[in-house]
């Protein structure tokens, strides 16, 4: 459907011309796309494999978008449903139980499920929300139109793949050194002069991913961890990826985080139903897995032959894991979040007397894939990428818990801990000015300036994303970005999406003008 832009009654452009010098693009890159209808109920036998991702790789988030004209009309978002499949003639007519779990809607339970919502009910027959989440636990019955799906055990929890409240007591650079290891006394050779245990430790932090396990997966592919001489085709490529443009510890760790997080939130949002194996067969995931497990699952199906080898590396990783750091679903905090997850008032990151552009829809929170939980806003006052005169202001009270490398991170529970409650994150302060850490802000309190420092950028902005409990909180999603009463809806793809407040809808666009001026 073709909307117009719509404005509030009375407001006024006086001074500002249609198209604003402020080519401010999002901070991450393309990303993957949902999946195809045709392949959501194929088996593991197929011979076509939907399109995987481009595994692009960068130590930190990265513009690459070229700039289209600012078109006439938009496309208003849409969240089509996919129709409802052909039963399989081995698949049973019988319904199922399933027990809700954190961050599951109904929407998205029917996608995994291959049903429609109005299928589904609850054991006590009370009505479920349409939109929003769903309260974990909460049984529900369900018809089974799925066969020869992957097995259903629950292998990884939630907690222990993302940088949770687990976490709060461990310390990935204590253990590197006690382990004494190569990555101990690594020394990265791209300039930087990085060490091995601040690099893992700062890339679990940025892409908010369980340090534990990225040191078992290192372990896993090069023994970096616990050998003080690993083999030489490793030193390059310590997480097996060859990419010769991408060598040493950041870039394979940033690639290593970008699956995952494709695995992770693409069960959480239904955008991943299938894996794909590398000699082109196709796996259905079994409907009731959490998205812990798919994570590790996806994961190996990424860098493995075949199924096979999948199935073995999987199980291999595990047993390791286990041996260093003992059984994760011990050490779980279970659920992350629930269907009355606690919400903060949050204001746009700008002055109130200020309008900027919203140049970015939900988009890669840190890296190009995985969770679009981040938004853009630029300043109408630079271009070029020139650090602007204007201030980045919190958008919530807190605790400055991170300020460094043009990273600003707001703590809204005071804790001190970035890994429990709600946070903020903005990115590209330039470093000017930037506030320093451990400073306690109140709502509108000046964090520094937009930029294009963090990153490779195209225009001066601020990249903003929230997450709770280490998990970044889709901007579009059931709980959706709400800054100043502006309530985020994503489109259909990475940076596009609109923000909504009183009957009026501000389109996204990477090209600042007057129709994507926002305001508090």
């Amino acid at each position: 459907m073709i909307r117009t832009f719509t404005r509030r009654s009375g407001f006024r452009l006086a001074g500002i011309v249609i198209l604003l010098a402020v080519p401010a693009l999002a901070c991450s890159r393309d990303t993957v796309a949902t999946e195809d209808i045709r392949f959501l109920f194929q088996t593991d036998t197929a011979t076509t494999q939907p399109a995987s991702p481009t595994a692009e790789k960068s130590a930190q988030p990265t513009d690459t978008r070229s700039i289209a004209p600012l078109p006439s009309a938009t496309l208003e978002p849409t969240n089509t449903f996919p129709p409802t499949p052909t039963l399989r003639p081995r698949a049973t007519p019988l319904p199922v139980a399933y027990s809700v779990q954190a961050g599951d809607t109904l929407r998205t339970v029917a996608i995994r499920f291959g049903v429609l919502p109005s299928d589904i009910r609850s054991v006590d027959n009370e009505t479920l929300p349409s939109d929003g989440l769903l309260t974990p636990s909460l049984q529900l019955i369900i018809p089974v139109s799925l066969a020869d799906t992957s097995d259903s055990a629950h292998l990884f929890p939630d907690s222990g793949i993302i940088y949770s409240p687990t976490f709060v007591h461990f310390d990935p650079i204590k253990y590197i050194n006690d382990q004494n290891g190569y990555l101990a006394s690594y020394r990265s050779t791209n300039g930087s002069n990085a060490v091995g245990p601040e690099t893992l430790r700062q890339v679990a932090f940025n892409n908010s991913f369980s340090p534990k396990l990225l040191l078992a997966l290192l372990e896993y592919e090069s023994r970096w961890v616990t050998n003080k001489n690993p083999s030489a085709d490793t030193l390059n490529y310590p997480l097996g990826d060859k990419d010769p443009k991408q060598p040493g510890l950041s870039a394979q760790l940033v690639w290593a985080t970008n699956i995952l997080s494709i695995g992770y939130y693409g069960w959480r949002d239904a955008s991943l139903l299938n894996l794909p194996f590398g000699d082109g067969g196709v796996l259905r995931l079994a409907p009731d897995l959490n998205a812990g497990t798919v994570a590790i699952l996806y994961f190996f199906a990424r860098t493995t032959a075949d199924r096979s080898a999948w199935q073995q590396a999987v199980t291999d990783f595990l047993d390791l894991y286990s041996r260093m750091f003992g059984n994760p679903f011990d050490q779980a905090v279970e659920p992350l979040y629930s269907s009355e997850l606690p919400l903060t008032t949050m204001e746009l990151p700008f002055p109130r007397e200020q309008q900027w552009a919203f140049t970015g829809g939900p988009h890669g929170a840190w890296e190009h894939d995985g969770a679009r939980a981040a938004l853009d806003f630029a300043p109408t006052d630079s271009a070029n990428c020139a650090v602007s005169p204007s201030w980045v202001t919190a958008s919530a009270p807190g605790l400055i818990v991170r300020s460094s490398e043009n990273v600003v991170v707001i703590d809204l529970d005071g804790d001190g801990y970035e890994e429990t409650g709600w946070d903020i994150l903005y990115l590209h302060i330039a470093t000017k000015d930037q506030i320093p850490q451990g400073s306690h802000v109140e709502t509108g309190d000046r964090l520094g300036h937009p930029s294009c420092q963090g990153g490779i950028a195209t225009g001066t902005h601020v990249h903003i994303a929230r997450k709770f409990n280490g998990e970044w909180m889709l901007a579009g999603g059931p709980v959706p970005f709400v800054l100043s009463g502006w309530v985020c809806h994503a489109g259909g793809a990475p940076y596009e999406g609109s923000m909504a407040r009183d009957g009026t809808t501000i389109v996204a666009h990477p090209w600042a003008s007057s129709e994507t001026l926002i305001w508090r």
